[in-house]
Parts: C-alpha cells; sequence; structure tokens
C-alpha cells in the first residue's frame, strides 16, 4: 500500500512517499478500512515535530480519522460487514490507504454524507461537542464566543452551539473567515485582533457572553475573561497564539468564572464510553444534516506536505482532507 512516512521530527518536509506492506488481517474487535479520505489536524502538525502529548518515533504512518470502506472484519465483531462505509479512528497511520482500526471506535457513515466530509468530522465535533455541552455546560440561549471560528474545531463548534439553541459571537482574522462564519450560521463575526471586548459586551446588551470557545490562548485568553458574564466558562482548547496566558484569579473571583480544560484525547483515554456516546449523538445530527464540516481544501494523498503546509499558513476555512 501506499502510505506517507514520517522518518524524521520536523516541518511537513518530513514526509516521504513509500511503499508499505498491508496491515495484517484484523484481529479481534478490529476492522480493515480501505481508507478514501484523511482529516489533516493540527496535532498532526504537532505530531511530526514531536511535540504532541503523545509522541511516536520516527519511522510512522500519521493521521487519526478517516473513512473509507470496510473490506475485512476480526472475531467478535458483528456491528460491521464488508462494504460498510465508515468513519474510523487510528492512533496513528491514517495517511496510508489501508488501516486497521478498533470496531468499538467506528461509526457507520450516515446516508448523504460524503466521503470526504466523514474523513474530517470525527475529531472536530467531538472536540466541539465534548466542550460546549459536557465541558461548558451550554444551555439554549447562552451566548458563545467562539474563537479561532473559521478553524475546522472553530466552524464545529458553531454548528454545535446553533444545534443546541446558542446564540454565537465568531472572530476571524479576515474578512473571507468572518463570512464563513456567518455562512456557517453564526449571529455576528468580528475582528479581534484590536480588542474584542467593547464589541461583545456591545452585542450582548452588556451582559457578556455565558461560554467562551478558546483554542488560541495567549492575550486572547486574557481579554476573554473581560468578555464573560457572571458564572460564565472559559473552555481552553490550546495555544495556537502563540502560549498559553496567565490567568489572574480576581477576576475568576469576582465574576464566578470557571475556566475549563478541553482535551478530546484526553476523554477518549479515560472515559472512552462517554466518548462512543457522543459519536452516536453526532452521527445522528450529521444525519439529519445539522452538522456538515466545510472543507476548503483537497489534496491527493501523495501531497500531505501541501496539506499540511496549508494548515500551518492558516490558509484552511474548516478542514483539509486528504483523498485518493
Amino acid at each position: 500500500m501506499k502510505a506517507m512516512v514520517c522518518e524524521a521530527f520536523g516541518g511537513p518536509e518530513v514526509l516521504v512517499a513509500r511503499d508499505l506492506p498491508d496491515p495484517p488481517a484484523p484481529g479481534p474487535g478490529e476492522i480493515q478500512v480501505r481508507i478514501r479520505a484523511r482529516g489533516v489536524q493540527y496535532v498532526d502538525v504537532l505530531m511530526l515535530a514531536g511535540k504532541y502529548q503523545f509522541r511516536p518515533e520516527p519511522p510512522f504512518v500519521p493521521g487519526s480519522e478517516a473513512a473509507g470502506e470496510v473490506v475485512a472484519v476480526g472475531p467478535d465483531v458483528a456491528d460491521f460487514a464488508v462494504g460498510d462505509r465508515v468513519m474510523s479512528r487510528h492512533t496513528l497511520g491514517a495517511c496510508a490507504e489501508m488501516g486497521n482500526a478498533k470496531a468499538a471506535l467506528c461509526d457507520k457513515i450516515p446516508a448523504g454524507m460524503s466521503m470526504e466530509s466523514a474523513g474530517v468530522f470525527r475529531g472536530a465535533y467531538q472536540t466541539a461537542y465534548h466542550g460546549l455541552i459536557q465541558r461548558g455546560r451550554l444551555q439554549a440561549g447562552d451566548w458563545v464566543l467562539v474563537h479561532g471560528a473559521a478553524g475546522g474545531i472553530g466552524i464545529a463548534a458553531i454548528q454545535v452551539a446553533k444545534a443546541f439553541g446558542a446564540k454565537v459571537i465568531a472572530t476571524a482574522s479576515t474578512e473571507e473567515k468572518r463570512a464563513a462564519c456567518l455562512e456557517e450560521g453564526a449571529d455576528f463575526a468580528i475582528d479581534y485582533r484590536s480588542g474584542f471586548t467593547d464589541k461583545v459586551k456591545e452585542l450582548t446588551g452588556g451582559k457578556g457572553v455565558d461560554i467562551v470557545y478558546d483554542p488560541i490562548g495567549d492575550k486572547v485568553a486574557e481579554e476573554s475573561l473581560r468578555c464573560l458574564a457572571w458564572c460564565g466558562r472559559l473552555l481552553i482548547l490550546g495555544f495556537l497564539g502563540g502560549g498559553p496566558t496567565n490567568i489572574r484569579s480576581n477576576y475568576l473571583l469576582i465574576k464566578g468564572i470557571d475556566v475549563v480544560g478541553v482535551r478530546v484525547g484526553g476523554l477518549n483515554e479515560s472515559a472512552p464510553e462517554l466518548a462512543i456516546a457522543n459519536m452516536k449523538i453526532l452521527t445522528e445530527l450529521a444525519g439529519q444534516g445539522k452538522l456538515v464540516p466545510r472543507i476548503s481544501h483537497r489534496f491527493p494523498l501523495a501531497r500531505a506536505r501541501d496539506a499540511l503546509q496549508a494548515v500551518i499558513e492558516r490558509a484552511v476555512i474548516g478542514k483539509a482532507v486528504l483523498v485518493d
């Protein structure tokens, strides 16, 4: 099979196309998937650089989310059959033509959902749902401020928040990205680069927002504390803005603020049953047309370097996908 292999830690240039043996027959509880589409995530960038929490040593085949057709099933697998269209989750190895995955971590693709959409669905929407609904305790009518809203987990957050009755203020750096956020359902889209507190307070009638969804960190997280209403929740998803912020505890005390970490990898590790249940809910919503990934960049598998570079340059609106 063809695969993209990380042969040393570094940037996208460390990926090399190789011919590798097909994976072995699936073991107990596993299925084997002919992979047709793979989601490209910032996590992949960090993993190639050796800077992610899970640090495999080269050589390895990156990629954790994919979609394709089942070509073989292992012993004791009853929920899948050869020919089923599936979304699959892999510890590693999605950037290849074939892969084995635990059946419990796979889901059938809803009718009407494309293979490309299925390939980029799992990570972004699990993050948004777990963050907003379970960690952020979102209720209908809440105001949600979504930073990095034109990114993969940002677009997913807009859609999940709207599906559960929230009002959404999206922040993004360009007019094109803000227009995309509005197309995806955001009630408002604003430029955050010269400050956003006054605009958020104006849009919420002085109240502030109930939830801030923040993959940016640094000074954005610091200013976000001033945007929160009484008993607001700041969800920390990452540090794309350059690093974490030093959160001032007096803000938390005065306004009763919760600061909550959101890491869907931790959910998968610590509460796999909940992660599986979440995906069932999300695939139902996708089947109803309420959650639809936005894909701005499509590349063949052999151009995985270009896909990762587009992610690094923040050229992607929504998701990038690698297809055969």
